[in-house]
């Protein structure tokens, strides 16, 4: 085996994921959580065995110069140690430990290390939490009661295709073809994909647009795009407490599943690399279930068989 100090690998690992094409803002993320689960590796290395609690001061003067390679039970015993002295929320926990396991992936491959030791560790149980989404007449009746037609646009747009806030505040009149009704958007990574529109949607933005054949869709401050945050207010302004541009996006990927029941097809649309993740999105009708237990559970239907 290679091994090696954290203080090169983690150079490594953050080139290996700027060539897959992750964004700056998750690869300081993993910097981060690597970097400090590195000093409390250095840490455990260099006191006394029987200290097992540490200070904020302690983390911040530990060095990187410590091997990877490390026992599950020494990443068990960092997780003990945050959940201890932080109050870090589950899902954080949960980010956490997906950095770092995938950092020992990495490692993995590289020969460096014969095991990846965050595979045994246990993740923090997180409370469901459903998401607050509108149904599809509530999201129609929100547009409709917009009067500004840039505004009424946008969130026509988002819900129309799906696409992220970001991803919205990109787009190009180059990026639209009117004939195959298709929008190419830049995703996360900068991972291309083609969502569709419906025709009034795309009605809409060529009354929009007018004689303009390129340039930002949604013209914001100087000329360019228009920024995430104008959004963000827009929705304030306009939408009912708690939704949001993102919960805008919930529903089409809900109302799109409930009528299709194509996971793959709402996965590709949303952009995700992970159909667990569109999963999180998705809801079972009311009234399907209502109907589905009626007609199949023996207490409701009457029936007295196996």
């Amino acid at each position: 085996m290679v091994n090696g100090y954290f203080s090169e690998w983690l150079a490594r690992y953050g080139s290996y994921l700027r060539m897959r094409n992750y964004s700056a803002r998750t690869i300081r993320s993993y910097e981060l959580t690597i970097r400090r689960f590195a000093h409390y590796v250095w840490l455990r290395r260099h006191s006394d065995p029987q200290k097992l609690i540490f200070e904020e001061k302690d983390i911040e003067k530990a060095r990187l110069d410590t091997e990877v390679d490390v026992p599950a039970a020494l990443v068990i015993d960092y997780f003990s140690f945050l959940a201890a002295k932080r109050a870090y929320k589950p899902r954080t926990l949960h980010r956490m430990i997906s950095a770092l396991s995938s950092f020992y992936r990495y490692l993995y491959t590289q020969g460096a290390v014969a095991a990846n030791p965050v595979l045994g560790v246990d993740r923090p149980r997180i409370k469901h939490q459903e998401l607050k989404y509108l149904k599809h007449s509530q999201v129609i009746g929100l547009i409709g009661s917009i009067e500004d037609a840039r505004d009424r646009l946008i969130v026509r747009v988002i819900y129309a295709t799906g696409i992220r806030v970001s991803e919205l505040c990109s787009i190009n009149i180059e990026d639209i073809d009117f004939e195959e009704r298709t929008i190419r958007i830049r995703g996360k990574g900068d991972k291309m994909r083609v969502v569709f529109v419906d025709d009034e949607t795309l009605a809409e933005i060529e009354g929009f647009i007018g004689n303009r054949v390129e340039g930002p869709l949604f013209i914001g401050q100087r000329g360019k795009h228009i920024s995430p945050r104008t959004v963000q207010h827009l929705f304030r302004k306009y939408a009912p407490s708690g939704i949001t541009p993102h919960k805008i996006r919930h529903s089409y990927a809900s109302e799109l599943y409930r009528r299709s029941k194509n996971l793959r097809v709402v996965q590709e649309n949303l952009g995700h690399s992970s159909i667990r993740t569109t999963e999180i999105y998705l809801h079972t009708d009311l009234d399907e279930r209502k109907r589905v237990y009626r007609r199949y559970f023996p207490l409701s239907n009457g029936s007295d068989g196996d």
